[in-house]
């Protein structure tokens, strides 16, 4: 990483819309004043340091003096900012951005569907994505490590970027995450338990390593790029193979005392009910995951019987397929599916009265499960307060998704560093 030099103008720049939250003047004092200016130009793309010191209503003196030595450690740059009418007179405007070329990260996703993987610089911009499909099931750890250096490998080299300049790498796993410990409790993607998974990637590929749970990295994806940047609590729910959830609170994801909290598919919704992959019984995800549904579909439908050997995609497939056109068999068992899901969501309203609830996943598409009639149950379950329920939205970003939300772990974890590395510079 260079520092600016002394005397160089500012580089012109494409507007650039930001990445991170957006979080309000004055709600997070406690954090040094110095990382509170990172941020919030990061969070706004280019901004003017007139505009940074009115935002955290701090002096314009103060500003610049800050402002001054993240240039100097090469974090944040100048740059000629545009104009509506630039008429070519006089000194061009100059905003603060933050110098993209000095960090680059990478985010990962390990699923028992795919693998999937990104490089994104300092400001958060995507350099490169990289998806690797793979058969289903549990990997033993020689093998995933494998997986995960051969995509990191091939979203580099897309990049143009070597693994051995990357800052930090975050990774997601589905399952029972302690992300301060980088230990996986239990994952359907790991054929063990308590996985010491971050030191064991980080030793592979020789980049410091942060693991979190996926439903986590979903949200951090929300929270930093998504629709949840100006949020201050809100919280997602993602229906894949699993049910996963997660939180945020005062703009900041919340995990729990021992990092392991937010499982709402692992809640129970069924005394003694039906069994898990989690290996416990009655658990949300045991009735609303796409392996419910297709246990349910191989109970009620004769015309999935003899599909063993097909996938659980196209199992489910056929199932919304004949739902679509009006097979009872199959409408139920989407239905019952969303009276769960009602039920797990009315829950979560309950406990949290979150702003805005987001549903997403790639099990999303079977519009059953999100039905008017599903939410006005959500409704119904929900605490009479006299109050209007909180808005629920269902967001399809795509493959990279739980991906980009691991490279948002890794930015976070960076920064931290860097500002940390400021700070011991201008104390010495």
């Amino acid at each position: 990483m260079g520092a600016a030099q002394p005397g160089n103008y500012p580089r012109k720049r494409q507007p650039s819309p930001g990445c991170g939250p957006l979080i309000p003047p004055l709600s997070e004092s406690a954090r040094p004043l110095r990382q509170q200016i990172f941020e919030r130009v990061r969070a706004a793309g280019l901004i003017a340091r007139v505009q940074v010191a009115k935002d955290l209503s701090v002096s314009p003196a103060s500003v610049t003096t800050l402002t001054s030595e993240l240039i100097e450690a090469g974090y944040l740059e100048e740059v000629q900012a545009p104009r509506e009418a630039d008429t070519g007179r006089g000194r061009p405007a100059v905003a603060l951005g933050v110098r993209a070329q000095a960090h680059h990260v990478a985010g990962i996703k390990l699923s028992d569907r795919e693998h999937t993987a990104v490089i994104v610089d300092f400001a958060g911009n995507l350099v490169a994505g990289e998806a690797i499909p793979r058969a289903p099931g549990a990997m033993e750890i020689p093998a995933i490590l494998d997986a995960a250096e051969a995509l990191l490998a091939n979203v580099c080299a897309k990049a143009g970027v070597p693994v051995s300049s990357l800052s930090a790498i975050g990774v997601g796993v589905p399952g029972f995450v302690d992300t301060m410990t980088g230990v996986v409790h239990w994952s359907p993607v790991l054929d063990g338990r308590h996985v010491p998974l971050a030191a064991a990637v980080t030793e592979r590929v020789g980049v410091p390593v942060h693991i979190d749970n996926d439903a986590n990295l979903v949200t951090l994806a929300e929270l930093w790029f998504g629709a949840g940047r100006t949020l201050s609590d809100f919280a997602v729910v993602t229906i894949e193979h699993g049910v996963g959830m997660g939180y945020v609170i005062n703009h900041r994801i919340y995990r729990g005392a021992q990092g392991v909290g937010m499982e709402l598919g692992h809640t129970k919704v069924q005394l003694d009910g039906a069994l898990c992959r989690c290996g416990q019984r009655g658990c949300l995800e045991a009735y609303v995951a796409d392996y419910a549904l297709v246990r349910e579909a191989q109970t009620a439908l004769n015309l999935l019987s003899h599909r063993e050997n097909q996938s659980i995609g196209t199992l489910l497939e056929s199932l919304y397929d004949h739902a679509k056109a009006g097979n009872a068999a199959a409408r139920s068992i989407f239905h019952r599916a969303g009276r769960y899901l009602a039920l797990g969501l009315s829950n979560v309203v309950n406990l949290f009265d979150p702003e805005l609830i987001i549903l997403s996943g790639d099990r999303m598409r079977y519009d059953y499960l999100y039905a008017k009639e599903t939410l006005a149950e959500m409704q119904a379950m929900c605490l009479n307060t006299g109050r209007s329920a909180p808005r629920i939205e269902t967001h399809a970003w795509g493959d990279l998704l739980w991906a980009h939300g691991a490279a948002a772990l890794a930015l976070h974890e960076v920064t931290e560093g860097a500002l940390g590395s400021v700070r011991e510079m201008a104390a010495q």
